[in-house]
């Protein structure tokens, strides 16, 4: 095995080759096109971890494409943005397909894919001549969950995937000094129940990171209330007083961009911090994270997902979607496996389901199911002309940037404008962003066009810098 990862773009394409070529052989092209793009979803959701985004990873990112494919041409922005978004890791449907051959041919191809997968994922770690600790387990944890559905399948036993955790090359130790080999003739150790994965922060933390969010009054206030009342729920079964029965799971009613993943990622730790979730963790997760498109296959993707939820908070965003397509629709065996999940995990699964405010209220009266089990609705406003230039300070502040005095009377009269003359496709918060994005192009071609820009050049917004806004 190699003792250095990290390769030049051509290297690393010639790597990617080599692997998918050898898999292809075994499995056949049939995949190919959904084969890279799903290493190349692997590469965001691993880079989500590292820390930062390069040009190294830009290059690493269009160097993975199958022989007779066409390279991506992406740049540094955009795959910053995508890294931001990248979510937890789903295997992809067809290797549900893959496990299932193999274990009626008694062949290993899916155990294969798995080392070809892990073995990628390891270059792509090393781009920046680093292999972290979070990077790491994010490939320990792809592999282990591409092996759960072999095992589960009946795939037969094949040689194992690399341990990634043996090539950390920063911040935690590795996993061998983590588990040193027992000595000679000594029984092995047992391994110990993991630890909960309780939110780093406190809860007064927690809220005070709530209370400073720009706008959403209602929305804290709902928070808090809650918050106390389980405090006091738990405090009252500690000294063996009555409690009434009580439902966690929420509703979030809103527009785009209005703070609904923000507030749910923020509950999720809070749940955790008073002892409400072993975990605290959210995942995130539309229609197309859950339904598949074959028969039986939507329980399976829906189940995975309520796993990687367990101990935390399930986020559904769009969730009417799931009731829209009619009653042969898979979107129904996704609401009916979650309602399951909701009663058989009840004390550690939390499920939010998110949308805008009348397509939501036709999902929940779609199901007696769903009406009884989420009671509390959580409603996030659009955001007035004059939040949306604080959550534009904010941007600017966070990323180094500076407006100047009369970008500042832009900037205020441009947001009054958004909100006064907003439609049903508004994006609140998500509108914000893709100005402050477009912003930072035009500066950079503007500063670009300069010979010898200062510092205070680089870091300020002019009025021309919104000029196409």
């Amino acid at each position: 095995m190699p003792t250095n990862w990290k390769r030049t773009p051509e290297e690393l394409h010639k790597i990617y080759v080599a692997n998918t070529e050898a898999f292809y052989k075994a499995a056949g092209r049939s995949a190919a096109a959904q084969l890279d793009g799903f290493v190349r979803g692997c590469a965001l959701g691993l880079w989500s971890h590292a820390g930062g985004v390069t040009q190294n990873h830009v290059d690493a990112y269009n160097a993975l494409y199958s022989k007779g494919g066409t390279s991506p041409k992406w740049l540094l922005w955009q795959l910053t943005e995508e890294v931001c978004k990248a979510g937890d890791f789903m295997p992809p449907i067809f290797f549900w397909d893959l496990a299932e051959n193999d274990a009626k041919r008694k062949t290993d191809t899916s155990r294969v894919f798995i080392r070809m997968v892990t073995n990628i994922l390891l270059y792509l770690a090393a781009v920046d001549d680093d292999v972290t600790w979070e990077e790491a387990t994010y490939i320990t944890d792809c592999a282990a969950r591409l092996t759960a559905i072999c095992d589960s399948s009946g795939v037969k036993t094949g040689k194992p995937a690399l341990n990634a955790r043996d090539y950390v090359t920063s911040g935690e130790p590795s996993f061998k000094d983590k588990h040193p080999a027992q000595p000679a003739g000594s029984a092995p150790k047992q391994d110990a129940a993991p630890e909960p994965q309780l939110p780093e922060k406190t809860t007064e933390e927690l809220l005070e990171e709530l209370n400073a969010l720009v706008g959403l009054d209602e929305v804290k206030k709902d928070v808090n209330s809650l918050i106390n009342l389980i405090k006091v729920r738990k405090l009252r079964e500690q000294n063996e007083l009555p409690v009434a029965p009580m439902s966690l799971h929420l509703v979030f009613m809103g527009n785009p961009g209005t703070g609904k993943t923000t507030v749910a990622r923020l509950l999720a730790q809070l749940y955790a911090g008073i002892g409400v979730l072993s975990k605290g963790q959210l995942v995130e997760v539309d229609r197309s994270g859950l339904v598949a498109g074959y028969v039986g296959q939507t329980a399976l993707k829906t189940q995975e997902v309520i796993s990687n939820a367990l101990g935390g908070v399930l986020f559904i965003d769009e969730a009417y979607s799931l009731a829209m397509g009619g009653d042969n629709d898979f979107g129904r065996e996704a609401i009916d496996t979650i309602l399951k999940a909701m009663e058989d995990h009840r004390d550690d699964l939390v499920v939010i389901v998110a949308g805008y405010d009348g397509p939501m209220e036709k999902f929940l009266t779609s199901n007696p199911g769903l009406e009884s089990r989420f009671n509390k609705y959580f409603y996030f406003p659009d955001y007035t002309g004059e939040q949306l230039y604080s959550i534009f300070q904010s941007q600017c502040a966070r990323n180094g940037y500076s407006l100047s005095p009369e970008s500042e009377e832009k900037a205020k009269t441009l947001f009054n404008e958004l909100y006064e003359t907003r439609d049903e496709n508004f994006g609140n918060g998500r509108a914000v962003r893709n100005l402050f994005e477009d912003m930072v192009i035009r500066q950079s071609n503007r500063v670009a066009a300069m010979e010898a820009p200062t510092k205070d050049d680089l870091m300020t917004f002019l009025p021309e810098d919104f000029e196409e806004a």
